[in-house]
């Protein structure tokens, strides 16, 4: 009998050890979901934001830097992926590292006693940068030319029309037309991933 009962209890111990185990795991897994989620979030914010100003490069110094988007938005992108994997978010945040991106904490739903906390965070990384025109060799005149407008204080306006050139992203040029402005799919623009 005491040999029985000593296997029970550590078959029993056993058991115990391995749920632990488990809900560890799946505190993890909910927390590894809620980083991705707040981070693609961001990056998806970053894409919409960057089209509104296209046409304005000197207003893309946030974007390419990956810094320009709503940390409540994407926390609450965080909250619900927790919640779809059985755990409730405990806090979200900015990295302190430096780096874009988010540092969530969540807590699993189960019962109390066997509830587990884990962390993760997950990182907005930019793939663009810009090499901007050169300005032009020839100093500007301020006499109309004959091909001149005649608008404004002189010389020829600039052309509008031209392609925008000088993006790069993930080592490819991209031309802009302004007829028709398009940018790349957001996983192009920017590289999200769980941090180090």
């Amino acid at each position: 009998m005491a040999v029985i009962a000593g296997l029970l209890f550590l078959a029993f111990a056993y058991f115990l050890v391995g749920q632990a185990a488990l809900t560890r795991n799946s505190a993890q897994t909910a927390a590894d979901a809620a980083a991705l989620a707040a981070a693609q979030d961001a990056r998806d914010q970053l894409r919409d934001g960057w089209i509104d100003v296209i046409l304005y490069p000197e207003q893309w110094d946030g974007f390419l830097k990956g810094e320009a988007y709503d940390e409540d938005s994407a926390c609450q992108q965080a909250a619900e992926f927790a919640a779809r994997n059985e755990a409730a978010l405990e806090s979200c945040g900015s990295l302190a590292t430096g780096e874009h991106g988010f540092k969530v904490t969540v807590r699993t739903t189960g019962q109390e006693s066997s509830d587990a906390k884990a962390s993760a965070e997950a990182v907005v990384e930019p793939r663009c940068s810009i090499d901007p025109p050169e300005p032009p060799t020839d100093p500007p005149t301020n006499t109309p030319g004959p091909t001149s407008t005649g608008s404004g204080e002189g010389g020829e306006e600039p052309d509008d029309e031209d392609p925008m050139v000088g993006l790069e992203c993930g080592g490819k040029p991209w031309v802009i037309d302004p007829d028709s402005p398009s940018l790349p799919g957001s996983a192009d623009l920017f590289r999200v991933r769980l941090s180090d």
